[in-house]
């Protein structure tokens, strides 16, 4: 279920690995919290810093440097990173050399916080000041603390090859685009890491080539605003308007450059998100369609089911436009899976709102979804401006209703491929039986089969005996 708003609770804290590169006698440790951009933008500060003579180490007593990738979205992610600074400080007790820097999109917020009021910290740096490291290491040695927290207008790292770090070796990650431009009043994205900017498709056709090269079988593109990508030769989304007619004219869209990699790699499964409802067009859905190897899986984040929540949240879409938008999936892609992210309780919302929540569930009846209850977050525009006045336990139980609805609808879903065969890719074994795989199809929905002579990246094709809430069960055809 991979987007980059969605926490994967496995993963965080998660000391990340990656190959000792010769002759480095430096170590390093690294734990990311948050979205799966994070996660990839810790591949790439290991990449920078492999360069420096570090390597990764997943024992942090023995670490030169120890940098904590952080997250703004959520309250609880944040409590977790001063807990883990806590811990840091204790180590540091015990090897007094040890360096500690905070990284991402807590950094930018709470900079003067962490070096000046707790002084855990010995470097700060924003998700755009990676290049910066090597810089900031060398200040943090001279006995400086150093901070790089600016934000970029150009920064995509589109040549910065990321160090793979603990992956299954099947599917991959690939960023397309950095920064927002939805100013959502409940995020904090667009403060924390800028302003929506898109990648070379150049450079990312190259990163596919190297991973397809490496045997990845499945790729997935990544953006907080995914399908808004736009290159038309650098610079932010919002200035194409002043582009030259030329740039115009040979700009290339989100629905371009999913045709180019599916194209061009006809072997390789692609999937993508986060998409914004305002920005997925059709030629996206079309592209889709035209091509076997694309996905036919949409995570399609709605956040609320009434037009008067959305305007307040600053979504730029209204509850018609957005069924609209299913009816017109449904229809070009008839077995597409979709998928939401929900957040009840927002500022001001009414019982009767909450009910055009619920019968929007009813309408779409999604494959999966990812439902949170508001939480407000410092230096939103919901913040300063609105008041959170949705009592704890009505957010708890519109939440609860939220849930039961969505599982109900997932188990519906999942049971219409009961009898049927389905292609999936295998990722590893099951979490819960060693005597049998798991992988997905491409919609997205877990398959558990027993194992036979297949291997891990095999493609296999699977006939669904049952299902439980949130797998499907087969066995190999």
């Amino acid at each position: 279920m991979g987007s980059e708003k969605v926490i994967e609770e496995k993963k965080q804290g998660q000391a990340l690995l990656t190959a000792n590169k010769e002759g480095n006698s430096k170590k390093l440790y690294i734990e990311s919290y948050g979205c799966q951009m994070n996660l990839n933008d810790s591949e790439i500060v290991a990449s920078i810093l492999s360069e420096q003579g570090y390597n990764t180490t997943h024992l942090m007593e023995e670490a030169d440097l120890v940098l904590v990738n952080t997250c703004s979205i959520r309250e609880k992610a944040e409590q977790t990173v001063r807990k883990r600074l806590e811990k840091y400080t204790a180590v540091k007790k015990i090897n007094p050399t040890m360096k500690v820097g905070v990284l991402g999109c807590m950094a930018e917020r709470l900079k003067t916080k962490f070096l000046e009021e707790e002084k855990i910290v010995d470097l700060v740096v924003g998700p755009d000041a990676y290049r910066d490291l090597p810089n900031l290491l060398a200040e943090v040695s001279e006995g400086r603390d150093a901070v790089n927290v600016i934000l970029s207008k150009e920064e995509t790292y589109g040549d910065v090859s990321p160090v793979r770090l603990n992956s299954n070796g099947v599917s991959a990650f690939v960023s397309i685009t950095r920064g927002c431009d939805n100013m959502c009043t409940f995020c904090v994205v667009p403060f924390t890491r800028g302003r929506e900017r898109s990648r070379d498709p150049k450079s990312i056709l190259e990163e596919i080539k190297q991973l397809v090269n490496d045997n990845y079988k499945e790729i997935t593109l990544l953006g907080q605003n995914v399908d808004s990508y736009l290159w038309y030769g650098g610079g932010l989304k919002k200035d194409f308007k002043n582009a030259s007619e030329i740039a115009k004219a040979t700009a290339v869209d989100f629905s371009q450059l999913l045709d180019l990699a599916a194209t061009e790699f006809p072997k390789t499964r692609f999937r993508f998100s986060t998409s914004n409802p305002q920005d997925m067009s059709l030629d996206v859905i079309r592209t889709m369609a035209k091509h076997e190897n694309i996905c036919k899986y949409i995570h399609l984040p709605v956040q609320s089911g009434s037009t008067t929540v959305l305007e307040r949240m600053n979504r730029q879409h209204t509850r018609e436009e957005y069924i609209e938008l299913i009816d017109n999936i449904k229809e070009i892609l008839p077995d597409c899976a979709i998928s939401q992210d929900m957040i009840t309780g927002f500022c001001g919302e009414t019982e009767e709102e909450h009910k055009d929540t619920l019968s929007l569930l009813e309408y779409v009846k999604y494959d999966f979804g990812f439902m949170f209850a508001y939480s407000e977050r410092p230096g939103t525009p919901a913040a300063k401006k609105m008041e959170d006045d949705v009592s704890l336990e009505d957010k708890k139980r519109r939440l609860n209703e939220i849930i039961q609805l969505q599982r109900a609808h997932g188990l519906f879903r999942l049971e219409q491929y009961v009898g049927k065969t389905v292609e999936i890719l295998i990722e590893g074994t099951s979490k819960k039986s060693e005597t049998h795989w798991k992988g997905r199809n491409s919609q997205n929905a877990m398959v558990i089969f027993p194992k036979g002579d297949e291997q891990i990246g095999d493609f296999v094709n699977i006939y669904v005996e049952n299902c439980t809430s949130a797998t499907l069960l087969g066995k190999r055809v």
